[in-house]
């Protein structure tokens, strides 16, 4: 195991991040939904970087549990947490957050799920990290960092509220 990203590295990726949104959203309110388990503590931090320069942020939470493909994640008793988006999204750009993308299938689940929550004229993602090794064609807008891994590695995210670190850990199969 090896750090591939300290928490140095986490902070300059979250900024690389609110840069590249802000300066694409202009003076439009910007829509962050974060994806449960990292990807809403990502979108928080995102948010309060886009806060201090001075935009205007809505943020929501999404849990995706029900619409993944790969119910053997859940265990038998599976941890539900709630969605929280107390914004329409009829119409609007929102921009869906996670902390590490790699096959694509946690993003085909959260773009199902987001569309029970309405019809937003467009859909973009936003990840901490991209690793790589598609099995879908589904590719972020904004990414903080990349990493170059073999597809059987494995990549943990560790972030403060969460886990108590930031921290990015790449195990090599």
């Amino acid at each position: 195991m090896s750090i591939a990203l300290d928490q140095s590295a986490i902070s300059t990726a979250l900024s690389r991040l609110a840069d590249q949104l802000f300066l694409d959203a202009g003076t439009d309110t910007i829509d962050l939904v974060g994806i449960r388990r990292r990807g809403d503590e990502v979108s928080e931090r995102v948010a309060a970087l886009l806060k201090e320069k001075g935009a205007n942020v809505r943020l929501g939470v999404l849990d995706i549990s029900l619409y993944r493909d790969d119910f053997e994640h859940l265990h038998e008793n599976p941890l539900l947490q709630s969605s929280e988006i107390d914004f329409s999204i009829d119409g609007s750009r929102v921009i869906l957050v996670d902390d590490v993308i790699f096959t694509g299938r946690t993003i085909r689940a959260a773009l199902d799920a987001i569309f029970d929550y309405g019809r937003p004229a467009a859909v973009e993602l936003a990840v901490l990290i991209d690793r790589g090794h598609r099995e879908l064609p589904i590719e972020p807008r904004y990414v903080g960092a990349t990493l170059e891994t073999d597809r059987l590695d494995h990549v943990r995210v560790g972030l403060m509220k969460t886990d108590g670190e930031d921290v990015v850990e790449l195990t090599q199969k």
